[in-house]
């Protein structure tokens, strides 16, 4: 069955929420009776006084009334932060917020087909209506790239594996898939998928939709994985394309934002499923530049990780494992909890310094994980730049006793902990080719250091830098004409792990005054360009321009727009980000 989530505020919620919003701001008038006489000058007779008295009784009687009827329940969200926008919500009111708690919409309209042709009904009459509704996957893009408060299609239930072709490696699957289900459902038939990004609960339809990608500079990003698709488009129905049928339009809606058309089933190329040999050690910026070019051209996935204020850099790097040679014998110099000692200790200590309150129970100290004592640590001074030092130094001990060797399947070990609630910048650039990288990539880091320092940002670990092959996909960040070029991905990061409301604000515009300086600095010097799921919209109308005419220099972007005009004249998949990135010509 359909799934839809749709309501109507009732006139009485909404006259409490006003007056809920006259209470919390004085400069919102709730009412003002101003006295009236038949002649200027003259005073107001006791029965019209009275009578004003009276209105203004009555108007506060009421709205106290309205005020303890309707309280807030226990847990109504940001009540601390935002008091006067909180009145009780419906109950059917679907709230959808990014995993990385960055993003947040209520929408009234959000549907769930199971079905392919319960999505081609969806489509078809959302175009008639010209009713809004933005595909959106698991809600995993720091930005928030698919959600509208307008309306929204969530192909949640159209999770099957529709075939395998053992010979040719190719799976068919309805694109509300999960990666890992994904993978779980392909595991019998010795398969699995050529590269994975960071974590596993994507949609096959969102991940391929915004370019993600893993790391390996032999390898493209995931879109590239895609060998034919359908989509639901709003004007011309159900069409199938491919590299043979229409390439011109796969190449361009294979990474089309979900803009294009609702993606709802997917052939993807597979690989032989392998165990992998995971080798994790710490190193510095001199040998990294010594031996660049060898760790690019001679593991199969290698990424590094730098943290800021230090020398250290965690270099990671994934291949697969020998049959002759087995697994390594190598044993690890520390335990895992040898490991996290020395962050322990740190959080002890700062918990007494930020805290007073004494040591928490020893259980918990060993139930946290690595990634959540490094965002307790954070939380208790996240601007001080003196603390997130400290931090990233436990941080870089933490990596040096964890040197050692890991064996795994590839949907296991290539994953990573990216820690809890976060702003995130990514930015992709060319780094020339894998016989001849232009060691751009490596000045690129070792600029941005600089600034962090030279500007004393309190920036986190990691700094995180990846690899990839090009993509053939138009709207790629990675794409290239040529086959040998390789691009470099870096992201920067601040945590989020407070729920206090201002605390978040603070961190937020210290992440944009970061992420600004990058921008400014590095991005036009080095061709860089944000993630689709990580570029972020500005607000000022000289800022949008600018960022409007660059993506327009890299981009196909009057394609693009000729294209939506075509499958998607009304704009039904679209929402205000898309609008404000890609305007079409008679909006400019």
């Amino acid at each position: 069955m359909l799934r839809s989530f749709t309501s109507k505020r009732s006139l009485q919620s909404l006259l409490h929420h006003h007056y809920r919003r006259c209470r919390q701001n004085p400069q919102f008038p709730i009412f003002n009776p101003r006295p009236f006489s038949s002649s200027p000058g003259q005073p107001s007779s006791d029965a019209e006084l009275r009578k004003y008295i009276g209105y203004t009784l009555l108007l506060l009687g009421s709205a106290a009334a309205t005020y303890y009827s309707f309280p807030f329940s226990e847990n109504a969200r940001d009540k601390k932060a935002q008091l006067f926008r909180y009145a009780p919500l419906p109950d059917d009111l679907h709230t959808v917020s990014n995993w990385s708690g960055t993003h947040e919409v209520r929408t009234r309209t959000f549907l769930q087909p199971e079905s392919i042709e319960e999505l081609e009904g969806i489509v078809e009459e959302a175009n008639v209506r010209k009713h809004k509704i933005r595909p959106v996957g698991s809600g995993l893009s720091p930005n928030g790239i698919g959600l509208t408060r307008a309306g929204m299609v969530n192909l949640a239930l159209m999770d099957k594996v529709l075939s395998v072709d053992e010979e040719k490696k190719r799976v068919t699957v309805q694109a509300g898939i999960r990666v890992q289900q994904l993978v779980d459902e392909i595991e019998e038939f010795g398969i699995t998928l050529q590269n994975f990004a960071s974590i596993r609960e994507q949609q096959i339809g969102g991940i391929v939709q915004v370019g993600a990608h893993g790391t390996g500079a032999r390898l493209p990003p995931i879109d590239e994985q895609v060998i034919s698709m359908k989509l639901v488009t709003p004007a011309k129905g159900t069409i199938e394309i491919s590299k043979e049928k229409d390439p011109e339009l796969f190449y361009l809606a294979r990474c089309g934002l979900g803009g294009l058309g609702v993606v709802a089933e997917v052939t993807l190329q597979c690989v032989e499923r392998q165990e992998l040999v995971e080798h994790t050690f710490l190193s510095n910026m001199k040998d990294i530049k010594k031996n660049h070019k060898k760790f690019l051209s001679e593991n199969k996935h290698v990424k590094y990780l730098y943290i800021p204020y230090t020398d250290a850099v965690v270099v990671v790097t994934c291949n697969p494992m020998s049959k002759d040679k087995g697994p390594p014998k190598n044993k690890p110099k520390y335990t895992a909890e040898e490991a996290l000692q020395h962050v322990r200790d740190l959080y002890l200590e700062s918990l007494t310094k930020y805290r007073d309150s004494g040591s928490p129970d020893e259980p918990e100290i060993v139930e946290l994980s690595f990634t959540e004592l490094r965002d307790k640590l954070l939380a208790m001074d996240p601007l001080n730049k003196e603390h997130v030092i400290k931090v990233n130094k436990a941080e870089a001990e933490y990596w040096r006793k964890s040197e050692g060797y890991r064996v795994g399947w590839s949907d296991e070990i290539l994953g990573f902990d990216c820690g809890g609630h976060q702003w995130v910048s990514e930015t992709c650039f060319p780094a020339g080719t894998l016989s001849k990288p232009s060691m751009k990539d490596l000045e690129y880091i070792e600029e941005l250091m600089q600034l962090i320092e030279k500007e004393s940002v309190p920036a986190p670990a990691p700094i995180e830098q990846r690899w990839t092959a090009c993509s053939k996909s138009r709207m790629s960040p990675a794409y290239s004409s040529a086959d040998d070029d390789i691009f470099s991905w870096v992201g920067i990061i601040m945590y989020l792990p407070t729920m206090d409301a201002r605390q978040r604000r603070q961190i937020t515009e210290e992440f944009f005054h970061y992420r600004h300086m990058t921008q400014s600095q590095l991005w036009d010097q080095y061709s860089a360009f944000e993630h689709w799921a990580k570029i972020e919209v500005p607000k000022d109308k000289e800022e949008l321009a600018a960022l409007q005419a660059r993506l327009k220099k890299k981009f196909p972007v009057d394609a693009y727009n000729q294209a939506r005009k075509e499958l998607d004249p009304n704009r039904i998949l679209s929402n205000n980000m898309l609008e404000k990135l890609f305007p079409s010509s008679e909006a400019v």
